[in-house]
């Protein structure tokens, strides 16, 4: 992986408020799997897991009246791809990208599971690189625009949040979601994710434009099974 900037991924450091002590690690964090073998999704894999850390840990704080499910809600609410793909926006990601001339040409740079999943690399690569601390400044200060309040929790679950749920209400431990199988060309690939519950010894699969929306589709058919 090159270390080399364009200077449009310099200045996104200043709006980051973070100057990376090592540039490859920004450089993977913009790269779509479509341009390079060293792409960004193990770092989108860890910056999933700080930035839900921050979110619940900013909820704990100023919500203490809520139970458990309505701050898992408010949670989802607030990581999930809408918000993130618009806070990536505000970012200027699209501009940065780094994508394969296929996924380049059919918009992939709008495209708002990419710009998610990118800003969720770029946490990652700002933990490695700084800490959790300077991790969680970032995300504090990405979302301190966005209204944090209850009635958050009344826009509703996604299937991943309401099978959590479904499962700590009957004392289960959570669901364990793999990918199972990549089907396409690298720019335009389709995901199969399977979501187990190995206390029911149960299994169900979905399938998705991206790991994310396979995972809500595997959760959504697992729901429908367990309420049965």
């Amino acid at each position: 992986m090159t270390t080399l900037l364009s200077a449009s991924a310099s200045r996104l450091q200043e709006r980051l408020e973070h100057t990376f002590k090592d540039k490859g690690l920004l450089a993977r964090a913009l790269t779509h799997r479509s341009f390079s073998a060293d792409h960004n999704e193990r770092l989108e894999f860890l910056g999933d897991s700080v930035l839900g850390l921050v979110i619940a840990d900013m909820l704990y704080e100023r919500l203490r009246d809520l139970p458990e499910g309505d701050l898992s809600r408010v949670r989802a609410n607030l990581v999930r791809q809408d918000t993130l793909h618009q806070l990536a926006v505000e970012l200027g990601l699209p501009e940065v990208l780094r994508l394969g001339e296929g996924e380049s040409k059919s918009g992939g740079q709008k495209r708002p599971s990419i710009l998610a999943d990118t800003l969720e690399a770029i946490i990652g690569a700002v933990y490695l690189d700084g800490g959790f601390q300077v991790a969680k400044t970032l995300v504090l200060r990405l979302f301190q625009k966005i209204d944090v309040n209850p009635q958050m929790q009344a826009i509703g679950k996604d299937a991943k949040t309401e099978l959590q749920e479904w499962l700590q209400g009957r004392k289960m431990k959570l669901p364990v979601y793999r990918i199972v199988d990549t089907i396409g060309a690298a720019h335009q690939q389709t995901f199969e994710v399977e979501c187990e519950i190995a206390e029911l010894k149960l299994s169900e699969r979905g399938m998705g434009s991206s790991r994310r929306n396979a995972e809500q589709s595997a959760a959504t058919m697992m729901l429908q099974r367990v309420k049965k």
